[in-house]
């Protein structure tokens, strides 16, 4: 009896650990270019044995390949997070001394974990709905827009913050991680939607409601209108703009973004040039009935802003951020609570579009469905 293949992709991804302890304890590998050079193998090996696993089945989806050698670097991610945190020893030393340094500060810790928990549990699902011959296209979106926002903040954040002048070998092994999200949405894209049969009569009457007509929508609009202020705001804050209004904020609410990493300042300027003209094609999206793409976009930017907000938030107050940059004692809530709403209004825009997509589908002639209308 075969094991289910997410329970091999399970297993096989635990073996990360014993290759970390091992490595870690060979003074030969333990030296940037014989690191970049055992990573590969190590996850050529893993690719092997992957191609053993579905040896046996006469179609696999290729993004399977993808998901389950991510699933083992989830799994080395995780590792890291733990024994920055002190929870475990042994395993990563040689890597932060000779491959990555970065991945001590609090943003790659709260990365990892984001890797570690939301990643490997999202991959573990999709391999079990694809070998069920279920629909995973908005899993899948949801982990590309999160991988996405996670590698434009991570690469640009070393290559400029203080650890730019310290890069060594092992931090270029972060290119594939880079393009794969880009080509796995593209892929995912190009599928079919799993969308309700709605008739032409539902769909019809949901779009002839005006944006005042439909509160919730209303409601979504302004808050997307707040979540653009927000970008703009820190945007300028961190480009130092010398109202008295940024001057406050950085020093009083938010100094973590003064942080020589990199990372904040780098997340902030991913807002002001990507988030915020994105928040204004939702609220296109929410004026204009049709909009099919809403349903694919929301989705991918609900995965990157929980991602990209889950490690500015937790850097803000980790421990390994130095005292000066976190965020105040007295100013905590105030920013906590925006910094969380800033993430929720993208959600609630995927959940929105989800629960009750009629307005963003394309007209149908009366007396069809959706389905009816795909079909001819």
């Amino acid at each position: 009896m075969r094991l289910p293949v997410e329970v091999c992709v399970f297993l096989l991804s635990l073996c990360a650990p014993g290759v970390l302890y091992a490595m870690n304890n060979i003074p030969a590998l333990q030296e940037p270019l014989p690191i970049l050079g055992m990573g590969m193998v190590v996850l050529g090996s893993v690719l092997l044995l992957l191609l053993l696993t579905v040896q046996h089945k006469t179609h696999v989806d290729p993004l399977f390949y993808v998901f389950a050698e991510l699933s083992f670097t989830c799994v080395v991610g995780l590792i890291n997070a733990l024994e920055q945190d002190g929870f475990i020893f042994g395993f990563m030393g040689f890597y932060l001394k000779m491959g990555e340094p970065h991945l001590s500060t609090a943003f790659a810790v709260m990365m990892s974990y984001w890797e570690g928990v939301v990643h490997f549990s999202l991959f573990l699902t999709m391999i079990h709905r694809m070998f069920k011959g279920k629909s995973y296209r908005s899993l899948g979106l949801l982990w590309a827009g999160s991988s996405i926002a996670q590698q434009i903040v991570h690469i640009p954040g070393v290559v400029i913050g203080k650890y730019g002048s310290n890069i060594r070998p092992a931090f270029w092994r972060n290119t594939p991680f880079f393009l794969v999200p880009f080509w796995a949405a593209l892929q995912l894209l190009r599928r079919p939607r799993e969308m309700p049969v709605l008739t032409a009569d539902k769909i019809a009457e949901a779009q002839t409601k005006t944006l005042l007509y439909r509160p919730v929508d209303l409601l979504l609009s302004i808050m997307l209108l707040g979540a653009m202020a927000f970008s703009v705001f820190r945007g300028f804050v961190v480009l130092d703009c010398p109202l008295d209004t940024c001057f406050t904020y950085i020093y009083q609410y938010e100094p973590y973004l003064n942080d020589p990493v990199g990372f904040p300042r780098v997340t902030m300027l991913v807002y002001l040039f990507y988030a915020l003209p994105l928040l204004a094609v939702g609220i296109y999206g929410l004026r204009t009935p049709g909009s099919s793409w809403m349903l694919d976009w929301t989705l991918l930017f609900a995965g990157a802003m929980a991602q990209a907000q889950w490690c500015h938030i937790g850097g803000s107050l980790h421990s390994r951020t130095p005292f000066t940059y976190r965020v105040p004692a007295d100013k905590w809530r105030p920013v906590i609570i925006l910094n969380v709403l800033y993430a929720a209004v993208p959600a609630l825009m995927a959940l929105r579009c989800h629960s009750n997509p009629a307005y963003f589908m394309k007209p149908v002639p009366k007396g069809q469905t959706n389905k009816d209308k795909k079909k001819n």
